[in-house]
Parts: structure tokens; C-alpha cells; sequence
């Protein structure tokens, strides 16, 4: 379940890496040509389509994307719960551990999937920073937050609400943007792009763990 976010402050961080995670989206996006890294719905139709199409290939790929994530949210939530009080730098700081490993996997095995699930891993992991009790704050998802502004805009429109619309869509906003980027750092870079993404989380995990988080 997503919830918004009433803190200015965490609403920054949690745009920021959103942004992250359109980031490395992007960059699966056209690395794969056409598989996502962090929208899992996705991958989940398409490997349906596919199946239908009989590509099996595709199928194995879409469904290892899809596995490998929930294995990052377990982790993540693990890790997270271990770390209690200091919750948010310690899954911040394993998901840039998978963003540095997903580099050195492609180093050493000079293949893309392999090195695009550990980036999965750590997408998967990044939803778990923000996880508490009554549900998690969506980070690479935006449909939820999309929901989110509409039914606020209708609200505001029935007389019954003043809440904003505008911090849903501006997430939204920010993953769309972070895709953008991504995409475009990648036909630049390469495989090196996601290396941008790392330095942002090892940034965020730095000021979370001197927030006390």
C-alpha cells in the first residue's frame, strides 16, 4: 500500500529517489530492449504477451526480472528490521552495495542480465528505506500515486477535500524525469550510467545516517 508523505523534507528524499529508480529503469529499459528494473507490472504483462507469442526467452527473462525484485524487497525488509532506529542509511547502504556490485558483475561477465538483476536486487531493496508500519512509500511504482492525485483532484472538485494533489504527481514526476536521464546517460555511457545512480543513494545514505535514520 503507498502512503504520502507530510514531512517536506522526507517528501525531497523520497522524489530524489524516485528519480533513482526511473533512473535505473531507463537504463534497463534500453539496456534490455524493453524489459523494466524497477516497474514490475511491466515485466509481468509483457512476459504474458510473450508466453501467448510463444517467445519463451522473453518469458524466462520478464519472470527472472520479477523474482530477482521481490528477492531485493526481502532483503531489504531484513535488513531494514535488523537495523531498526537506523533503518532508512542501512537499506539505503545495501542498495549501494547492489548498485556497485551490478558494476563489477558487468565487469567480470561482460553480459547485461546478469548485471541488470543485481540492479533489480537493489531496486527491489530501495522500496523497503521507507517501509513502516500502515505501508511503505512507493519508490519505484507510481500508478498508486497517480490514484492518489486523481482522486484528490476529485475531491477538491466535490467540495470534499483540501489535501494536495500535487505531491503525488510530483513523484510521478520525478521517476518519469529520472527515466528520462537514465535512458539518455545510458546511450552515453553504457553500462557506466548506473554508477550516477550510486553516487545519488550513497549521497542519500550519508545524510540519512547523520539524521539518525
Amino acid at each position: 500500500m503507498s502512503r504520502v508523505i507530510d514531512d517536506v523534507r522526507e517528501f525531497r528524499t523520497v522524489a530524489g529517489l524516485a528519480a533513482v529508480a526511473g533512473f535505473v529503469d531507463g537504463v534497463g529499459f534500453v539496456a534490455l530492449g524493453g524489459f523494466f528494473l524497477s516497474f514490475i507490472t511491466g515485466n509481468s504483462t509483457r512476459s504474458a504477451v510473450m508466453l501467448v507469442g510463444g517467445d519463451l526467452g522473453a518469458v524466462a527473462v520478464g519472470l527472472s526480472i520479477v523474482a530477482t525484485f521481490v528477492v531485493g524487497v526481502i532483503v531489504g525488509g531484513v535488513v531494514g528490521a535488523v537495523a531498526d532506529r537506523r533503518r532508512r542509511s542501512a537499506v539505503l547502504a545495501t542498495v549501494a552495495v547492489l548498485l556497485a556490485l551490478a558494476g563489477v558483475v558487468h565487469l567480470l561477465v561482460h553480459a547485461t542480465l546478469p548485471s541488470a538483476l543485481v540492479l533489480t536486487a537493489g531496486m527491489g531493496a530501495l522500496n523497503a528505506a521507507f517501509a513502516r508500519r500502515g505501508g511503505a512509500v512507493a519508490v519505484t511504482y507510481m500508478t498508486g500515486m497517480l490514484v492518489t492525485a486523481g482522486l484528490r483532484v476529485a475531491d477538491r472538485i466535490l467540495g470534499r477535500g483540501t489535501a494536495t494533489w500535487l505531491q503525488p504527481l510530483g513523484l510521478w514526476t520525478a521517476l518519469t524525469l529520472g527515466a528520462v536521464a537514465g535512458a539518455a546517460a545510458y546511450r552515453l555511457l553504457g553500462f557506466s550510467a548506473p554508477a550516477i545512480a550510486l553516487a545519488v543513494v550513497v549521497l542519500a545514505a550519508g545524510v540519512a545516517y547523520r539524521a539518525g535514520q
